[in-house]
């Protein structure tokens, strides 16, 4: 399916915008409009908040009208959220959980994160009326125009939300392939999307649903307790070597589910939403320079850049804070970093280091 675009009809009047772009600026329209309605601006996307419901405990579904410039998504992607608390601005990633609709609303699936400031918020103190920053959608855990074949989705935690969305996606087209979906929580509660998930299983028979519980017995059909092993594999999903897989989840799944599959299916893409566990053994501090603003901070070895730069005070962009949507990047211009995830350590100059995902090895010198 092709990125959704608006049609012309509900784009902003080009006459209009030619006849007054001499006389105002984007910031002082935005501003000015913004008196009478937040989501009027000259070209930024945003987001009204209509309506959210629970989606399982300690989880909501916010349900999002985006403004005309809104540039659309495809099932799978992500977009940045700008949330404004306590007078300021924090952006966090959220994966769109349903695919284009007529009417346009979008949906993200939030769970409330313990410290997560955002999170937090959004579970809880945000209602209707709120308007949000909208970042342009990102990501690439999307089907192909036309999905053939068999096809095995891995998801745990707030895995399952990309993943839903294409479930979503495939039965809505009716179902063209076999589909199982072994989704993963610490208990039965915090399953989203739950009695959906099994009404789509007995209307489609090319789909099936297996979930794992690794925080309390399984008592119920089509449960079984125990995190991504091989033993769980072979009893859910005997055959392996044709699917096309598309696992998402925190890093250590994502790796656990990456180690049990390679090289025995016909394709494996994943996305995690945290770092894989790591033994960094960097320690001490190291002397970060900040060309642009001329500032040297102290930084930990073996600490998130993004992290350490938050912690000294300062506030870089920032999105999804796993190395996806490349909102934190910048330049290197000198030093060596390590890549978190994977521990690979890089010493050439780059243009593209993603602050959320590599932390300081040497003294480093940063476009910032």
């Amino acid at each position: 399916m092709n990125a959704r675009v608006l049609p012309a009809s509900r784009r902003p009047a080009g006459t209009l915008r030619r006849l007054i772009s001499p006389l105002v600026t984007a910031d002082v329209f935005d501003f000015w409009a913004g008196r009478l309605n937040r989501n009027w601006t000259w070209e930024r996307p945003r987001a009204r908040l209509v309506a959210r419901e629970e989606a399982a405990r300690g989880a909501v579904t916010l349900w999002l009208k985006p403004n005309r410039h809104w540039a659309g998504f495809r099932p799978g992607q992500h977009v940045n959220l700008g949330v404004e608390i306590g007078g300021v601005r924090h952006t966090r990633s959220y994966s769109l959980t349903e695919p284009p609709r007529a009417d346009g609303l979008l949906a993200i699936t939030v769970k409330a994160v313990e410290a997560g400031k955002v999170s937090q918020y959004l579970h809880g103190p945000a209602r209707a009326g709120e308007v949000f920053e909208l970042g342009p959608a990102f990501g690439e855990l999307c089907l192909p125009a036309r999905p053939q074949g068999a096809w095995l989705f891995l998801a745990a935690g707030s895995g399952i939300t990309p993943l839903m969305a294409l479930t979503r996606q495939l039965a809505a087209d009716g179902m063209p392939v076999e589909l199982d979906l072994a989704y993963w929580a610490r208990t039965r509660e915090e399953l989203c999307f739950l009695d959906e998930l099994r009404a789509l299983a007995v209307r489609h028979p090319r789909f099936r649903l297996h979930v794992g519980l690794t925080g309390e017995a399984a008592r119920e059909a089509g449960e079984r307790s125990g995190r991504i092993d091989a033993d769980w594999l072979a009893a859910r999903i005997p055959v392996l070597a044709d699917r096309r897989v598309m696992a998402c989840g925190p890093g250590g799944f994502v790796e656990a589910a990456r180690h049990l599959l390679d090289g025995r299916v016909a394709d494996f893409r994943a996305e995690a939403f945290s770092p894989a566990p790591h033994a960094v053994e960097d320690s001490g501090e190291v002397e970060v320079h900040l060309a642009r603003s001329g500032r040297r901070l102290q930084v930990a070895r073996g600490q998130s850049l993004l992290v350490a730069l938050e912690d000294a005070g300062l506030k870089p962009a920032s999105g999804c804070r796993m190395g996806i949507c490349n909102t934190c990047a910048c330049g290197k211009a000198a030093g060596s970093t390590r890549h978190l995830p994977s521990g690979a350590l890089a010493h050439e100059p780059t243009q593209a280091l993603k602050l959320c995902i590599n932390s300081a090895v040497t003294d480093l010198e940063l476009d910032l």
